[in-house]
Parts: C-alpha cells; structure tokens; sequence
C-alpha cells in the first residue's frame, strides 16, 4: 500500500509540476480501454481487472481526465497539432463490447467526452464470444459446475488442460489469479481452436458485443468514431498472407458499409503486429495504427505503424493519479 501511496503521489505531482507540463507540451496520451461494467467490484478480479474498468471508478477518471488534460477526438490529435496549453488525450476502446453502448457511452456522453472504438466485425451483431470472456467466466463458474464439466475435457483435448484443483475452489481472488493465469497460457493456440472453444461455452445474455444498431447509435451522437480491430480477432502475425490480407480486407469492409465516418487508423488485435502486417495495412492506404505498447504519442518519434497506447485496468481507474504515475514512466526515454 505505501507503495502504492508513492506512485501516486508521484503522478500526482508530476501532472502538476513544469517539468511534466513541459513533457507532455509536444506529445499525447492515448488511452486503451476495453469494457465498463456495472461493478466496481466485478472489475478488480485479476481475471477482469485488465479488460474492465467498474462504472463508478469509469466516471470518476473521466472528471480527473478532465481536470489534467484536453480531450480530444483520435484523429485529430495525430494530424493536428496542439494549440492548447494544456496536454493532450485521447480515449481508445477495442472489440466492440455490448457494455461500450449501454454502460460506457451515458457516461461519456454525461461528461461530452470524445471516444473512438476499435471493432472486431465478425463479433459485432452476433452472439458469438470472445474466447477470453467465454472460456474465463466459464471457468470462474459464471454458467455453473455443469458447464464448466462440459468445458474441461475440451481443453483437455486442445492440450492445454485446466488444473485440477480450479473446480473445487471458492469464487475468490485466488480462484480468480489461477483463471487468469490460465486464459494466458493459451494465447499460442490456433484462433480456429480458441474460437471452437469459445463457441462450446454458454451464450452470454446479452451478448458480448454490441450490435451494429448500436454502432450507427453511437456514432450518430458525435461522440464516437470507429474503426476496425480485426475481423476474426485473430493475431495477425500468425496468419498466413492469403489470411491476413482476407482478416484485414473483411474488417475494413465492414467498417466501410456500417459507418459514416470510418477511422483511418486500424488497431491490431492483441497489439500483435510484424512487417508484412503494417505492409498490409499500408496497401490499404491507412496512415496509422495502434499497438498496445505502452508509451507516450509523439509526431516526431512515434512509428505511425506502431503507436504506443497506456492500458486503463480497474486498479487505475480507481486510482487516477496512478496513471499520472504511468505517464511518467511511459515518457521516459527508454521507452
């Protein structure tokens, strides 16, 4: 805890103090979110805290953002330059989450926040899952024991099987340590296998992601752009060229036809990215795409094809000044 009290006692004063003023004068910080759930609670799970952000501690980080920084809308802040005195800041959310519509955006649009989300299209107007969410609360026994039973012996099968001691465990914080341990270990598997997996899972109600009503809703506000984040959610890295350029292509198309005003700017899924990945996006004549590298934006020294984005968890959200704490960190010049 006291260490905790001096990262943000750190942040805190470096957001205030001229030397982090003039830091952040020529540079930006992109933000990347996932989900806002309804739980504050809920979100600081180890298995969730990385991906949701509760909505209480989502509201209160939007009035600290506020305070410190200028909004502004993603594109703009990468093609314009700043006439503020005051840094700037973008918010980011990736995959498309049912919750980014019903939870997230009354918030934003209470507080006139600008946001832009990143959509994996295959998901979106559909029940299917994402392996993450579906395999994890399975485990963590949001369906019951019945179906966790049905699920073991499937990852058995994949090779990855699931401790044995995991059944039998209380819904606690080490249940849930051993949850997310586990989601992690199989990131290697082959995404047709992951999403089979997934598929075996309960439907979750309502489902994962939001529907493409609710995109033309959003962005119809003014509040919100999108972009794409993959079709399929598949590493792109690991695809073969026929497959990537296929993800890619569908993604974009999809964009294309459900929006008014796509973003140029594609969002790796998992932040996985190579040579022939940025060479792919380059064809499709985008100027810029987002990693999840954790670094500050700058137009001098950030690679177009790679920008560097600081990841929101629940343990931030609820903490603000941490993330003045991770700016800092971020800024420096080993990153």
């Amino acid at each position: 805890m006291l260490k905790r009290a001096l990262k943000m006692a750190a942040g805190a004063l470096y957001l205030r103090s001229g030397s982090g003023k003039q830091a952040l004068a020529d540079r930006a910080v992109i933000l990347m979110l996932h989900r806002v759930v309804e739980s504050d609670e809920a979100a600081s799970l180890p298995h969730r805290n990385e991906l949701c952000v509760g909505q209480h501690s989502f509201d209160r980080l939007l009035g600290w953002l506020k305070r410190h920084f200028d909004i502004c809308e993603l594109e703009p802040l990468l093609t314009t330059p700043s006439s503020s005195d005051r840094p700037r800041l973008a918010l980011t959310f990736d995959d498309g989450w049912h919750d980014n519509a019903t939870l997230a955006f009354p918030i934003l649009q209470r507080h006139q926040v600008p946001a832009s989300i990143f959509l994996s299209t295959d998901f979106i107007g559909t029940r299917q899952g994402f392996w993450w969410e579906s395999i994890g609360e399975t485990l963590w026994g949001s369906f019951g024991l019945a179906a966790i039973d049905s699920l073991l012996p499937r990852l058995a099968a994949s090779g990855k099987p699931v401790p044995e001691l995991l059944r039998s465990m209380p819904q606690n914080a080490d249940r849930s340590r051993l949850v997310m341990r586990y989601l992690a270990s199989l990131k290697d598997l082959p995404a047709p296998t992951l999403q089979a997996l997934a598929d075996s899972c309960p439907l979750s109600d309502p489902p994962q992601a939001m529907s493409w009503a609710q995109v033309t809703e959003l962005e119809q506000s003014g509040l919100i752009r999108f972009g794409a984040h993959g079709a399929s959610h598949a590493l792109l890295d690991c695809l073969s060229p026929s497959q990537l350029q296929q993800d890619i292509s569908r993604s974009l198309a999809a964009i294309a036809s459900h929006c008014e005003q796509p973003l140029p700017i594609y969002c790796y899924p998992n932040g996985n990215y190579s040579a022939s990945v940025t060479a792919c996006i380059q064809q499709h004549a985008l100027p810029f795409a987002l990693s999840t590298r954790a670094g500050i934006y700058s137009a001098q020294s950030s690679m177009p094809y790679g920008l560097p984005r600081i990841g929101i968890s629940q343990a931030v959200a609820a903490a603000p000044a941490l993330l003045g704490w991770r700016i800092q960190q971020a800024g420096r010049p080993h990153h």
